[in-house]
């Protein structure tokens, strides 16, 4: 899932570097996005493994 999140950024970037702004900021918004879902879900398999 992380894999996602930095190729979703370096598009963002590049877009960026070009200006494509709202191509950028679509590509920064999904990486957000499926960071915070990574981030949920290793929280869930923490307490899930804490609990075993």
């Amino acid at each position: 899932m992380l894999r996602w999140v930095v190729i979703f950024l370096v598009i963002a970037l590049i877009a960026a570097i070009f200006g494509f702004g709202g191509v950028a900021a679509g590509a920064a918004g999904i990486a957000k996005i499926i960071f915070y879902i990574f981030i949920v879900l290793f929280l869930i398999s923490l307490v899930m493994r804490l609990l075993k």
